[in-house]
This record gives C-alpha cells, structure tokens and sequence, in this order.
C-alpha cells in the first residue's frame, strides 16, 4: 500500500521550498520577496540590505537543501513500501531542516527588524507540524493494516497446514474422514 498523503505532502513542501529558493535568488525582488510570499510585509531593516549576496546566497542555499531532502522523502515514498524505515527518516530530517530554516528566518528578521515576521513563521511551522503528524499517522495506519494482513495470512497458512496435516495422517492410517472420498 503506497503512502498517498505522506508523498502528497512531501512533494507539497519540495514545491514550496524550492519556490521560495528560486523567488529569492531573483535580482529583482530577492529576500523580501521571498519573505512576502511567506506573508510578511517588509515596510524597513536595520543594517543589511536583503537584496546583498551575503544574505541572498546562504539563505536561497539553506532553502534548497530543503527542497531537495523533501523531494528526497517523496522518492523514498514512491520506491519503499509500508514496512521501511527510511522514508520516516528522511522526512523527520527534512521537517527538523524545515523547522530549522523558519527558525534563522525569523532570528535573522528579527536582527533587521522586519515586523510581523514571527506570526508568519509560526504558522508556516505549525503547517509543517501538522504535516509530519499527518504523515506520521499515515504511516502507523499502514503499518497496521500491513501488520493485520500478515497476521491473517500466517494464521490462514497455519490452518491449510493443519488441515493437509490431518488428511495425510488419514490416508496414510486408512481412515476415511467424513465425506473423504466424495460419497455421501
């Protein structure tokens, strides 16, 4: 059984985050915009200027690395099953980098005094809450339907056996069962 919400949301926040990235390597709008895309409206900073390499590179850098870990989690979602671990890995590192990212983000609007800047972040952070718990519960769900099939199919075996069992042991003694032979 394929993970339907969990890759739907990985490739969601791979979107996401690599639109961000592109939005802010843009000579003509940069971090504000990016940041505007977020929601926060950029009136003034203090002491550097958002459209410079040193605040653009690093952070369009740090942006698409999270992009790629989430495209990377929407991968293992289409190649692993119900029963591996790593696209839970590779999605918690990706969320913890997510996580990470929003929280330079707003230290560093903060340091430039970029107002409004926290709210934004803490609902881009509580989406991304929401989706690792998403996709936790898928996964948990799926593993539990995965675990109930192979407990029927173990029992359902184990009583074909039984069953084959018993017949070769009244064939093998003469015993005819009821109705063994077809008749009444």
């Amino acid at each position: 059984m394929r993970h339907v919400l969990t890759s739907f949301l990985a490739l969601h926040w791979a979107i996401v985050f690599a639109l961000l990235a592109f939005i802010c390597i843009d000579g003509n709008r940069g971090v504000a915009a990016a940041l505007g895309v977020l929601g926060a409206t950029i009136e003034g900073t203090g002491f550097i200027d958002l459209d410079n390499a040193i605040v653009v590179a690093p952070l369009a850098t740090a942006l698409l690395v999270v992009a790629v870990l989430f495209f990377w989690a929407f991968i293992e979602t289409l190649i692993n099953d119900a029963t591996s671990q790593g696209v839970d890995s590779v999605a918690r590192i990706a969320f913890i980098s997510a996580s990470g990212v929003l929280s330079l983000i707003v230290i560093g609007g903060a340091a430039q005094g970029i107002n409004g800047l926290f709210m934004v972040v803490a609902v881009q952070l509580a989406a991304l809450l929401a989706s690792y718990v998403a996709m936790l519960a898928e996964r948990r769900s799926v593993a539990a339907v995965a675990q109930g099939e192979s407990e029927i199919r173990v029992a359902a075996h184990g009583m074909a056996e039984a069953a084959a069992h018993n017949l070769l042991l009244s064939l093998i003694s003469g015993r005819t069962g009821p109705n063994l032979g077809g008749g009444r």
